[in-house]
């Protein structure tokens, strides 16, 4: 489990095809002298298991379904990605659950800039923008954000100055792929619904 609060940014030094699994090589110093093999980590919102850690770089194979739907199956050496270790027990909650089992990927469809405040609209399938909530929660790119509205084809999120610097998302320009994970309650209670045969309201609270 992850709470959508990046710890690091690395980036992507290399990219090796092996057979049906791609070994992704992110160099980031500080992660890598704390984690061992085994660890999981979320890269861009993905969860990942460290296949092999060195002294500056930590190693991840990416199996095919993982690369089918997420946006690692894209990622060029030199990306720059967002990482989070797996969530100790005895720590802080911030940010909300995050899985870091990404539910589809989405498209930067629009940027609007304030001053300091920024609204980013993400373009996504009906079915996801159905599980969200306005004021609820979602992950992009395994940042965790809070919705501030729905519409039937997708959803904004305002970001702060911090968010900005401290992940990728001040990198990403329109037409961009990002990962999107909805919030672990609201799949639920959607799926339970529907079950129920009963319709869900996009942007009901």
């Amino acid at each position: 489990m992850f709470t959508g609060i990046v710890e690091a940014v690395g980036v992507v030094e290399t990219i090796e095809t092996r057979g049906e699994v791609v070994r992704l090589v992110v160099d980031e110093p500080r992660l890598a002298a704390e984690v061992a093999l085994g660890d999981s980590v979320a890269l861009n919102g993905a969860c990942l298991t460290i296949a092999e850690v060195g002294a500056q770089k930590l190693c991840f194979d990416a199996i095919q379904e993982t690369l089918q739907r997420t946006s690692l199956g894209r990622i060029e050496s030199g990306a720059r990605v967002n990482l989070e270790r797996a969530m100790r027990a005895d720590a802080r909650f911030d940010g909300h659950i995050v899985q870091g089992h990404v539910d589809e990927t989405g498209c930067i469809r629009s940027w609007q800039k304030d001053g300091t405040d920024v609204r980013l609209f993400v373009e996504t399938s009906h079915g996801f923008a159905d599980s969200l909530v306005e004021k609820g929660s979602v992950t992009i790119d395994g940042v965790s954000l809070t919705v501030v509205g729905v519409a039937a084809d997708g959803f904004d999120v305002a970001l702060i100055p911090h968010t900005l610097e401290v992940t990728v998302l001040g990198e990403r320009v329109l037409g961009d792929t990002v990962n999107l994970e909805g919030d672990i309650l609201g799949k639920y209670v959607k799926r339970y619904i529907e079950r129920l045969g009963a319709p869900v309201v996009a942007g009901a609270a």
